[in-house]
């Protein structure tokens, strides 16, 4: 656990949350600044600030958790005609809070959030540069 991390602080107990779900591995919290009703927050109960450092079976049920809880938000009633999955890794993806954490984002038609893309986003790259990048990948995985 970190000291300095409100993540941490609502895992311990000492800072308050509306809780959806817990188990011996992450919990699941409303998100007090929702993008829509139902917004919630699946967070690991050990403490890793980025995806680099959390294990991947642990990352496999943060991911599996905000799955249920996708359904569940849409059956409970909630205004919800899809749903996004999103985790922001790091500042420049949009992390603001450095304990990793999935959104469980309840999304309707006109609820004016969404992602921006930039101008080049319709220019199809080169196969050569896709492959290019593919292979740096590729080695970066060991392989």
């Amino acid at each position: 656990m970190s000291t300095s991390c409100v993540f941490c602080d609502i895992i311990q107990g000492r800072a308050p949350a509306s809780v959806v779900y817990a188990d011996q591995q992450v919990l699941a919290f409303m998100d007090i600044r929702p993008v829509n009703p139902g917004h919630l927050l699946v967070v690991p109960k050990a403490h890793a600030s980025h995806l680099a450092e959390l294990d991947g079976a642990l990352g496999g049920r943060l991911f599996s958790v905000g799955m249920r809880l996708a359904a569940a938000v849409r059956e409970s009633g909630v205004r919800c005609e899809g749903v996004n999955l999103f985790l922001a890794d790091g500042e420049a993806a949009g992390q603001e809070v450095f304990h990793v954490h999935l959104h469980v984002l309840p999304r309707f038609r006109g609820d004016d959030f969404g992602f921006r893309f930039g101008p080049d986003r319709h220019r199809l790259p080169e196969r050569a540069t896709l492959d290019e990048t593919a292979a740096a990948v590729r080695q970066a995985l060991g392989g």
